[in-house]
């Protein structure tokens, strides 16, 4: 029998969750007054970027708009703008800071799609050529190179060197 050594995954599994009472994290998690704890990324006057707690592959991002929708029709022509601007820069940290080869970006409408909190957001999924193996498909287990608090480290450091992009 071969050994998986995943040392880092013990502070992933030791991180602190969501608190228990917080049932809508996107309003709570802005709420809370620490970025670092919350894992945001960055804040925009109407949205902000924070790392997924269950992400798909490291640095997996999350644009949200602090106002509680459902749906992108529910936006006001200004939050879907901001709300794009913060993809098109997660998309720019990610590159600076990871490298990806690829980037996938979507939302999730409705919970046949997949959405599984009733607040609208975007993913912003790092991809690198041969990411996917044979675990999450013979196991149902994904296996994530690197703690969520170093990648959160690792993007907002790579945030502060990123050029202005108007």
């Amino acid at each position: 029998m071969q050994q998986l050594h995943a040392y880092w995954r013990m502070d992933y599994i030791e991180a602190p969750r969501y608190p228990a009472t917080m049932k809508r994290p996107f309003t709570g998690l802005p709420a809370l007054g620490n970025d670092r704890a919350a894992l945001i990324i960055h804040r925009s006057r109407l949205s902000y970027l924070v790392l997924n707690r269950f992400p798909y592959n490291p640095g997996h991002l999350l644009a949200v708009p602090f106002r509680e929708v459902v749906d992108i029709e529910e936006l006001t022509r200004e939050e879907r703008g901001d709300l794009m601007e913060e993809i098109v820069l997660g998309k720019r940290v990610l590159a600076a800071a990871m490298k990806p080869d690829g980037v996938n970006v979507g939302f999730n409408l409705g919970s046949a799609a997949g959405g599984s909190i009733a607040h609208l957001h975007g993913h912003i999924v790092p991809r690198w050529n041969g990411d996917n193996n044979f675990m999450p498909v013979l196991t149902e287990t994904r296996v994530l190179p690197q703690a969520i608090e170093s990648t959160w480290e690792r993007l907002t450091a790579a945030l502060v060197t990123l050029p202005a992009n108007s």
